[in-house]
């Protein structure tokens, strides 16, 4: 698998009990497991929510999935 698909699994998973649509940052970052310091981890890469919440835009709201969610964050993160 690579770093890629690692850290959107993690997020997808870490974002599975949430409730959606999410309107805003900071009811994503209160569905993340442990907020802002919530942490994806594959090979040398180390993301936490709080990082991959500054690439995040106003626009991007309402999210209706975790992979919604996760689609976003690799893509504009350059994973």
């Amino acid at each position: 698998m690579s770093v890629k698909d690692e850290i959107h699994a993690q997020i997808t998973g870490a974002l599975k009990g949430a409730n959606f649509p999410i309107r805003t940052p900071e009811e994503l970052l209160a569905a993340m497991p442990a907020g802002a310091a919530t942490k994806c981890k594959a090979g040398d890469l180390e993301l936490t929510a709080g990082d991959a919440g500054k690439v995040l835009q106003a626009s991007d709201f309402p999210f209706r999935s975790a992979k919604e969610v996760a689609d976003v964050i690799v893509e504009r993160a350059g994973l």
